[in-house]
C-alpha cells in the first residue's frame, strides 16, 4: 500500500531525514518509534503531502505521491491525524466527525461512515452534542482519530495520540487504536511511548537521527537489547 523509497526530507537547509525507507501493508499496524528530533513527525508530514521530499520516492496505492498536495492526499485515502488535533472547538463532536467528510460528497455515505465511529466509539456517541472544547484530553483525541476516519481512508496516519495525557487516558486511546486494526483499518502509528507501540504494532521501525536504525516484527524489537538499553530502560 504505502512504500517511501530512499526518502530525504528538509525544512530549508536543515535536513531532517536521511534515505528514509520503509513500507505499510494493506490491514498492517505499523510503528515509527524514536527519540524527539529524530524525525518522525516529519516522515508522517512527508507522506501526507504537507512536505515535499528533496529526494526519493512516496509510492501509495502504485502512484507516486512526491507532488501531490495535501489535500488530494486525502481525496486519495491518506488521513493524518496530526499531534495538534486541529479540532473545532466550537463545534459540537458531530459536526466535526461530518467536517472529516467533506470529501464525501454522498450525505447517505457520510451517515455510514458516521454510524461505524460511533460503534467504534460509543463515547463519542454520547457526546455527540457535546461542544469539542469541553472534552478532556483524552476524548479529544479519540475525536481527532474518529475524525480521521470519516474520510473512508485506507492508510490512517497518527501522530503521537500519547501526548500529555494521564496513563490511563493513554491506555483508552491504544485500546482505540487496536479497535481499529481489528475493524481493518491501516495504521501507521508514531508514538514516544516504545514499550506501548511495540506491544500493538505488528511491525516497526525504529528512526535515529534520521535515519532508519532498525526494522522487523514488534515482537522482536521488543526484545532487542539495544531497544531494552535506549527505551525501555532496561
Amino acid at each position: 500500500m504505502l512504500e517511501l523509497k530512499n526518502i530525504d526530507a528538509s525544512y530549508g537547509f536543515l535536513q531532517i531525514l536521511w534515505d528514509v525507507s520503509l513500507e505499510v501493508d494493506d490491514g498492517e499496524f505499523v510503528g515509527l518509534v524514536g527519540p524527539n528530533g529524530a524525525g518522525k513527525t516529519t516522515t508522517l508530514r512527508t507522506i501526507a503531502g504537507l512536505l515535499k521530499p528533496t529526494g526519493g520516492e512516496v509510492v501509495f496505492n502504485g502512484q507516486r505521491m512526491n507532488d501531490v498536495p495535501a489535500h488530494q492526499c486525502t481525496r486519495r485515502g491518506i488521513s493524518y491525524i496530526s499531534e495538534d488535533l486541529n479540532l473545532f472547538v466550537e463545534m459540537s463532536v458531530r459536526d466535526n466527525l461530518l467536517m472529516g467528510a467533506y470529501t464525501i460528497q454522498d450525505r447517505d455515505k457520510q451517515l455510514e461512515t458516521l454510524d461505524f465511529v460511533f460503534e467504534l466509539f460509543p463515547r463519542l456517541k454520547e457526546r455527540q452534542s457535546q461542544l469539542a472544547g469541553t472534552m478532556s484530553g483524552g476524548e479529544r483525541k479519540m475525536l481527532a482519530i474518529a475524525r480521521g476516519l470519516m474520510s473512508n481512508p485506507e492508510l490512517l496516519l497518527v501522530d503521537e495520540p500519547s501526548l500529555g495525557l494521564a496513563p490511563h487516558l493513554v491506555t483508552d486511546v491504544f485500546n482505540s487504536l487496536e479497535r481499529l486494526q481489528e475493524a481493518g483499518v491501516t495504521i501507521l502509528l508514531v508514538e514516544q511511548r516504545v514499550n506501548a507501540t511495540l506491544e500493538i504494532t505488528d511491525r516497526a521501525y525504529v528512526l535515529e537521527q534520521g535515519k532508519i536504525a532498525m526494522e522487523g516484527p514488534s515482537s522482536e524489537l521488543i526484545t532487542n537489547q539495544h531497544v531494552k538499553n535506549a527505551y525501555l530502560g532496561i
